[in-house]
């Protein structure tokens, strides 16, 4: 009985008058043949406004069809509501600045999302920027670590107040960064690519990884929180205006916003690298990262043009696509290429690949 209400619930929509959820997947009717005219995204503040742009074209595409939904939640928080279960009150998209987690699989299969869909849509990089009229920075992973890592090298507290402090060739200005939470997908880049490359430059950290791999994302990626980084929610515009408003501070956000903001904001390169279209579509900036997004197999049939807005996302992901106009690098060839197939033949993820 259990398996019928399920099926039934997604196949619902001919047969029961739809019903439009609201963010908290409120059920104003009850029962379990419910189901929405609307696509439900939720997560990444970074493939935020490429969604957004999306169900813009589809939207134009597809006439009487009603805008998707998108909601900027954090990649962390989009992965936690896309895993609570199948069915009308839950997204049938996750956003995401960076890949699914094995956990987080994990519990969507705990949960009943067992067919999961993931699509690689672009590239993004992890951009440094100050104001316009900030002091010329120039960083490097190690310099980031060793200024915004909370327990440095395991050897205590971190003491730096000024750049200077870090490293003699910075300006001697206050460490003042802002950034993104800790469910953001940009917060877990910010540590992966960032954090982590800054930490393995003491080599016993890489022995202490090998020791115990707690106490090594301990010391290598928790962040200070004694006010020299700010955590400034899943606004990455909140970021910018921050940055107008304190000539001295060092925000952390998607280069697609660095790109939008170049009147008022420029850039701070790492390892000598600037954050551009070129550097990023390569690979050579080293806070590139993919964009993903995660689909409920399951939800394909039963909500209206989930199947469409796929298809539009593929249609203007290439170099000279929408996408790329709106910020959104790029991703090579060979992977937008795969990327096509898996909208088509909706290529379930092989959860095993996971970290």
């Amino acid at each position: 009985m259990e398996v019928s209400v399920k099926t039934f619930a997604l196949l619902a929509a001919t047969t029961v008058s739809v019903l439009s959820l609201s963010a908290c997947g409120d059920q104003s009717s009850g029962g379990a043949g419910q189901t929405r005219d609307q696509i439900r995204a939720v997560g990444s503040s970074t493939v935020y406004p490429f969604a957004t742009a999306v169900a813009e074209l589809f939207v134009q595409g597809n006439a009487g069809m009603k805008s998707p939904i998108i909601e900027s939640t954090g990649t962390g928080g989009g992965m936690k509501l896309f895993c609570a279960g199948v069915g009308a009150q839950y997204p049938d998209i996750a956003d995401a600045s960076r890949r699914m987690k094995k956990a987080e699989y994990e519990q969507c299969a705990a949960n009943g999302v067992k067919d999961i869909v993931e699509i690689q849509i672009g590239v993004d990089g992890l951009a440094f920027a100050e104001s316009n009229k900030g002091p010329g920075l120039k960083l490097t992973p190690k310099i980031v670590y060793e200024a915004l890592a909370a327990n440095p090298y395991g050897k205590g507290p971190n003491k730096a107040q000024t750049w200077k402090d870090v490293d003699p060739s910075l300006p001697a200005i206050a460490i003042s960064v802002f950034g993104p939470p800790s469910t953001s997908g940009t917060r877990d880049s910010l540590a992966e690519l960032i954090l982590e490359k800054g930490c393995q430059s003491d080599e016993a950290m890489k022995a202490l990884k090998e020791k115990s791999e707690d106490e090594y994302k301990a010391t290598c990626t928790r962040v200070r929180e004694d006010g020299k980084y700010v955590d400034s929610g899943e606004n990455d515009n909140l970021i910018v205006q921050k940055l107008g408003a304190n000539p001295n501070a060092v925000g952390v956000f998607g280069f697609s916003f660095l790109e939008e903001n170049k009147d008022t904001l420029k850039d701070v390169s790492i390892n000598g690298v600037e954050a551009t279209y070129e550097t990023v579509s390569t690979g050579q900036y080293p806070g590139a990262r993919p964009l993903y997004i995660y689909v409920k197999k399951a939800h394909m049939q039963a909500i209206p043009g989930l199947q469409g807005f796929l298809n539009a996302f593929a249609a203007n992901w290439n170099p000279d696509g929408a996408l790329t106009k709106r910020g959104m690098v790029a991703a090579p060839e060979d992977v937008r290429k795969k990327s096509a197939e898996i909208v088509k033949a909706l290529t379930v993820l092989d959860g095993s690949q996971l970290k």
